[in-house]
């Protein structure tokens, strides 16, 4: 499996952050064609101190010519032009070739 993890950074309003994103981001996102699976969580810290990211988002696809194709298409440059729209802290990819799994 390939994923593309995608850190948000604390946004200057989160409130904002979390509108725009569950009504018009993950809309976006679910049109990405190949996307296996989506999923995002926003961070929390065990000591109660606000953490460095705000939320973080994983799409997994096939493979790395997979996730490549999804970006290129018309919906995966939708979603990333609407990156800015929200994410008023910056945001951060990674691209991961998944080689280990577990337990």
């Amino acid at each position: 499996m390939y994923q593309l993890t995608v850190i948000y950074n604390q946004p200057t309003d989160p409130v904002a952050f979390d509108e725009h994103y569950e009504t018009k981001h993950v809309r976006l996102v679910k049109a990405i064609p190949g996307v296996e699976r989506f999923s995002m969580g926003r961070c929390e810290s065990l000591d109660g101190n606000l953490p460095a990211a705000y939320a973080i988002a994983t799409l997994t696809f096939t493979s790395k010519d997979a996730c490549a194709q999804a970006l290129g298409s018309d919906a995966g440059q939708a979603a990333a032009g609407d990156v800015p729209n929200f994410a008023s802290g910056g945001a951060t990819m990674y691209f991961v070739d998944e080689t280990t799994t577990g337990p």
